[in-house]
């Protein structure tokens, strides 16, 4: 039996994209995900392999795909 989701869809979705679009922006790139998930209370070691995901889903990085 998996273990419950310690976040909610919602707030993962949200802070994959502030952490991506942050990373878009060169000034902002460097310690984007951190700051990101200080802000939103997310461990950043999660919030990264939710952006590494992210990007693998979306074909802009290689790996394999959740579906």
């Amino acid at each position: 039996m998996a273990a419950p989701r310690k976040y909610p869809a919602e707030l993962q979705e949200r802070a994959t994209r502030l952490a991506i679009e942050a990373r878009q922006d060169p000034e902002r790139r460097r310690g984007a995900v951190r700051r990101v998930s200080e802000q939103l209370g997310v461990n950043p070691e999660t919030l990264r392999n939710w952006v590494r995901q992210s990007e693998i889903d979306a074909g802009t990085r290689p790996g394999v795909s959740t579906s």
